[in-house]
């Protein structure tokens, strides 16, 4: 019975983390509708997308603290509570403010929400072929999020109404709710977490600073005074917090999360990936609908193959791998195969190239990919002890925000400059500026796409270089006869 609870569990966890990484892709594509709605201007529709990221990365450190001291059934819960009532609040928004508002507590609660579940996941499957079939799951879960909000928000904007891409959260918050209530049982708080109230302001201070200037980088420039100030400050309150976590009783970030080889490289190279995806995500989607002309469910239905790539890669290669060969050679093929993908697609033009490039390179890009990220999810919280795990699962998911900002904000200011550096070099009389308009966009977005090429395969060196484990590890106290769930499960 406990055996078939936790893979209930399992379920609960999944749904609210697809909620939590679709969320983060879904409105894009409604969001020229709701500018148009709510009479955004160009300059403020982007707080649509950052209200969201930069209260979503900037309090992950928190969240995950918060998850340790109250217990991550509790976290859980109130996070999916919250995440609906806010989504809720933002489809009924009739100003942009308000919709800014709530997506802002959207990513708070979200910062709640995704290191509780991350951390239930990790002490309810201890067992290494159980732990290697839950992590394919997730694993799936986390790299297809982000393209199935991106066909979920074509569907709902095409057939019903941008308001639906935030509506539709709150039944798969109560869903998510209702089965954490009857299979989640209370526990797992741990009477040494404290709150780390110095480390919390410095931490999140840092983190925000950092989101919130990668974040203006994109629409300022890097040398703007804000955004330079921002990155900065962000620097100095990260290296103040880094001291700070040395000294404190009970530290935010405990420096044997940190101090650990294999889960240093998991988070490097997760921040790495997220930065070379993200923006490919983005460049795709203004491909499909600004160049082919695409409507928003056929640019969503495109992206299917990558998302059906990316659940084979998570878990018929890499759950059934992980426990039998060391994780780098999961993790650096995954990679190489991932960038051989983003290769493919660098090389569209104006021209209809879906079929001969973008469907090709989508499949590479979703099979290596998640192949990647489920090894690096289940190398980040293994050998974690139990009162630390919602830190180490905040500081994974932290790494994806934060590689996810970086990686919108360089790349999408690569691409603008690589663009309009194409039209200074191609204007002149007789040529036609609509054709000319759409060579400079492609050329930009595939410039871009080489920048993130190049970040798949930094990636993948450091997972090479850093990972060195024979097998990937276990949580701390986990036995093969009594695994952990106890805490989690009744």
């Amino acid at each position: 019975m406990a055996d078939n609870r936790r893979w209930w569990a399992l379920v609960v966890i999944a749904l609210a983390q697809l909620m939590v990484v679709l969320d983060m892709t879904i409105v894009n594509i409604a969001l020229p509708s709701a500018q148009a709605d709510l009479n955004m201007s160009d300059a403020n529709r982007q707080w649509v997308i950052t209200a969201y990221t930069l209260a979503f990365g900037g309090l992950l450190l928190l969240g995950g603290r918060i998850s340790d001291l109250a217990g991550r059934r509790t976290t859980f819960m109130i996070g999916l509570l919250g995440f609906a009532a806010a989504s809720a609040l933002g489809g009924a928004a009739t100003g942009q403010g308000m919709l800014f508002g709530a997506r802002a507590l959207q990513g708070v609660f979200a910062a709640l929400l995704a290191p509780a579940a991350l951390s239930l996941l990790a002490t309810t499957f201890t067992e290494p072929k159980e732990r290697a079939k839950a992590f394919g799951v997730f694993g799936a879960i986390v790299g297809a999020g982000a393209a199935i909000g991106l066909l979920a928000g074509g569907l709902l904007t095409e057939y019903l109404d941008w308001r639906w891409c935030l509506y539709v959260n709150v039944p798969i918050a109560l869903v998510a709710f209702a089965g954490a209530w009857a299979i989640l049982a209370p526990g797992g708080r741990h009477p040494d977490a404290h709150l780390d109230v110095p480390g919390a302001l410095l931490g999140s201070g840092g983190m925000l600073a950092l989101v919130y200037g990668f974040s203006e980088a994109a629409s300022r420039g890097w040398d703007d005074g804000l955004v330079v100030t921002l990155l900065v400050a962000g620097v100095v309150l990260l290296a103040a917090f880094a001291v700070w976590q040395t000294r404190a009783r009970v530290p935010l970030l405990p420096m044997s999360v940190i101090k650990d080889r294999q889960r240093v490289g998991a988070f490097l190279t997760v921040l790495f990936v997220t930065v070379g995806m993200f923006g490919v995500f983005l460049f795709l989607t203004y491909y499909l609908q600004g160049v082919l002309g695409w409507s928003p469910l056929k640019t969503g239905l495109a992206y299917l193959p990558m998302t059906a790539a990316m659940i084979v890669g998570s878990t018929q290669l890499a759950a059934r791998l992980l426990s039998k060969v060391p994780p780098r050679t999961l993790i650096v093929p995954g990679l190489l195969v991932a960038a051989g993908g983003l290769a493919i697609i660098a090389q569209v033009g104006v021209e209809p190239a879906y079929v001969s490039h973008v469907l090709p390179g989508m499949l590479m890009l979703g099979l290596g990919m998640s192949t990647a990220m489920m090894t690096s999810i289940s190398l980040a919280t293994g050998s974690v002890a139990p009162r630390d795990s919602g830190a180490a699962s905040a500081t994974f998911n932290t790494a994806q925000q934060v590689g996810g900002s970086i990686g919108t904000a360089l790349l999408n200011t690569i691409a603008a400059s690589a663009t309009a550096t194409y039209l200074t070099a191609h204007a002149g009389p007789g040529v036609d500026k609509r054709l000319l308009q759409a060579e400079a966009t492609v050329h930009g977005f595939n410039v871009a796409t080489w920048w993130a090429f190049g970040a798949l395969l930094l990636a993948a060196l450091i997972a090479g270089v850093v990972v060195n484990a024979e097998r990937a590890p276990t949580p701390q106290g986990a036995g093969e006869r009594t695994p952990e769930p106890v805490d989690t499960l009744g």
